[in-house]
């Protein structure tokens, strides 16, 4: 009896297995093929609307002709100027709560912020950007108002990636620089910014996808000017905002698709670069 008893546990364990594996792969099946869904059904209707003249052209009659020079260039500005300002503050950040602070009500309090800022809805940041950047700092709807107000959203994802990667680094790396006589800041920029840095990336990668495709945001502090924007103080049109007004407004569902399609493919084309030029940095310290 007992060797039967042990026979159909092992019996259950193994179907138990077999049924764990097969609900597993079945949700991750569903979860790429929504996602190659989507992206399919954007691509299969945006590309025929791309060309040349679509991508180089100026938008002309609020986008139901011309191109989206405009909008790339915009969003580019933007992105840019966002990475620039949330980068610094959100490593810089994670140094001090992982190096710099020990475990307590502190520590935990600016932690619970940083959860607390990451779930608050882009729209109300819009709220916050156009109050207090628009209006009471007097930078009018430009690009700089956006790209400050992107930043904010971006420190949660920045911080908290950097703060694991950062936390991920050997606590010998840290034992051998002090015993070679190295200081703490030493320490961090030598022995662990460079161990942490494909998990910081990884973070600033994140923070750029949200950052390309946010709208809410955006239209309230950069405006949605169709002209060319010629200094961070004009306002500009992002290629999300345009997307959002041709298909709210009806003025021209293939240009929207096109540009959802340009959206889509630079998002792409960004993470593809970024983890190809993490892979040779990993790959050249394992040398």
């Amino acid at each position: 009896m007992l060797l039967l008893g042990v026979i159909v546990m092992k019996g259950s364990r193994e179907w138990q297995e077999r049924i764990a594996v097969l609900l597993l792969g079945s949700t991750c099946c569903i979860a790429l093929g929504v996602m190659f869904f989507i992206l399919f059904f954007i691509l299969f209707k945006g590309i025929p609307s791309l060309s040349f003249a679509f991508l180089t052209g100026a938008i002309e009659d609020m986008g139901r002709s011309g191109g989206i020079f405009p909008s790339i260039a915009g969003t580019a500005f933007i992105t840019v100027l966002a990475i620039l300002f949330a980068t610094p503050l959100g490593v810089g950040s994670a140094i001090y709560l992982t190096e710099y602070t020990r475990t307590g009500p502190m520590a935990r309090a600016i932690r619970f912020g940083v959860e607390c800022l990451a779930g608050v809805p882009s729209i109300l940041f819009g709220l916050f950007g156009f109050v207090f950047f628009v209006l009471f700092l007097k930078l009018k709807w430009s690009i700089l108002s956006g790209s400050l107000t992107l930043a904010l959203m971006m420190l949660p994802t920045i911080i908290r990636t950097s703060e694991e990667a950062i936390r991920t680094v050997p606590v010998s790396y840290r034992d051998v620089s002090a015993s070679l006589g190295a200081g703490k800041w030493q320490t961090v920029v030598r022995a662990v910014l460079p161990s942490a840095l494909p998990g910081i990336m990884t973070g600033v990668i994140l923070s750029v996808g949200r950052c390309v495709g946010e709208t809410a945001a955006v239209i309230f502090t950069a405006g949605s000017s169709i002209l060319f924007p010629k200094s961070i103080f004009t306002s500009t049109r992002t290629l999300s905002v345009h997307f959002y007004l041709l298909a709210r407004e009806g003025l021209s569902i293939e240009n929207a698709y096109g540009t959802a399609a340009v959206l889509i493919i630079a998002i792409l084309l960004i993470n593809l670069a970024a983890y190809g030029l993490l892979y040779r940095f990993v790959s050249r310290r394992r040398l």
